[in-house]
């Protein structure tokens, strides 16, 4: 990986925090989340696993020494499930042990069936500067369908208490869900652009493996039916202030999400907590590692500075492919200058592969820019098969 060398500035560096307790396994989930089990009190295994993060925290200090945190993102799970008290230990230890910009995004994600004014509170006086809910739909018999603890009255009620507490509030929904109508999608669209939250996401529900749903496929709307719903959604939302900057989320302007737009843009973050990945980049490499997936293990591995289950260098031919897994999700795409600072490759070792995607209409190359077209942004996985080596 010679050409990796030239890497002497390493990209903005995130911070992601893993929370994998659940209240109820979603059966469409595929993340990294486990039911609560009373064979402890959640009191106690909070505190545990707290002082596992900040002891992953600090073992992994010298992979990013000296790199300021551009932002942080409570992920799971349910972080909402913590209290505020944890959150606020969490987040002084992170100020404690690292440089964090002075205006870096820090967000917590709820589940509206966990959370209430108090905890918004707590999570505000923490540090939270930006919550996402996760509300999946409006409509009372999709979210019943989705295994959800929640109802429509919650999600809206949810909403309500975030706006009150943060300037800053993501709503995440999702399509195509069984039996969904377009008039559904539709109304869940237009409930949620409703609230005027300044971000949105909404999300194609994909059956994934390892959930209920591969196991037991319920009915989803035809592939036609949902290619439909996700134009007419965004038609909404667009008509309502709504810029469309990734597949699946829409901002008003100068709301983007911080984190996730650094994932995009291949920039690095560390993962800690149970199954948290990371993409580090040093010098002479690019690596990507992994945590213990169940938390049990992983508290214990932390204890033994051994929580880390695989380590892998990305090698200098999967660079193109990495980087455009990324920056393709971008409807905006990139510039030449970014792919050669943020590879350490040359454009012109990827002509043949963009040739092809231009060939196909899935790519469009104006001066230093490279975006995907809107066949690209429907057909995105044969897109990034181009540059799959």
């Amino acid at each position: 990986m010679s050409q990796t060398s030239r890497l002497a500035i390493p990209p903005p560096l995130s911070l992601y925090i893993h929370i994998p307790w659940c209240v109820k396994k979603c059966p469409y989930c595929d993340f990294n989340s486990h039911e609560h089990k009373e064979t402890q009190s959640f009191t106690d295994m909070e505190s545990m696993y707290v002082d596992a993060l900040i002891k992953d925290l600090e073992y992994s200090l010298p992979k990013i020494w000296g790199r300021k945190i551009h932002s942080i993102f409570f992920g799971g799970g349910t972080p909402s499930l913590f209290s505020g008290k944890a959150i606020h230990k969490i987040l002084s230890q992170v100020r404690a042990l690292t440089p964090i910009l002075y205006d870096a995004e820090i967000t917590l994600e709820a589940n509206p069936g966990t959370i209430d004014t108090n905890h918004f509170a707590d999570y505000k006086d923490a540090g939270v500067t930006r919550v996402s809910l996760g509300i999946q739909s409006f409509n009372d018999a999709h979210l019943k369908s989705l295994g959800r603890i929640h109802d429509s009255e919650d999600a809206k009620k949810g909403i309500e208490i975030a706006m009150y507490h943060f300037d800053k509030v993501n709503l995440d929904l999702m399509y195509a869900l069984p039996h969904q109508t377009l008039d559904e999608a539709m109304d869940d669209a237009k409930t949620a652009t409703s609230f005027n939250t300044q971000h949105l996401s909404f999300y194609h529900l994909t059956i994934e493996p390892n959930t209920f749903f591969f196991k037991h496929p319920p009915q989803l709307p035809l592939d036609d039916e949902s290619a439909v719903m996700q134009e007419t959604i965004e038609i909404i939302l667009s008509e309502h202030g709504y810029e469309h900057y990734e597949t699946s989320a829409f901002a008003k302007p100068k709301s983007q999400c911080q984190h996730n737009l650094n994932y995009w843009q291949f920039g690095d973050y560390l993962g800690i907590g149970a199954g948290a990945h990371s993409k580090l980049t040093f010098h002479d490499k690019m690596t990507r590692e992994s945590r213990y997936k169940n938390p049990k293990q992983y508290m214990e591995k932390v204890n033994s500075q051994n929580m880390i289950e695989s380590e892998t260098i990305i090698h200098e031919n999967d660079l193109a492919f990495e980087f455009m897994m990324n920056h393709l999700r971008l409807i905006d795409g990139f510039t030449i200058q970014s792919f050669e600072e943020k590879t350490g490759l040359t454009i012109s070792s990827i002509e043949k592969e963009l040739k092809t995607a231009v060939d196909k209409k899935l790519i469009s190359i104006n001066h230093e820019m490279i975006k995907p077209t809107v066949l690209g942004q429907r057909f995105l996985n044969d897109l990034l098969g181009i540059f799959l080596k």
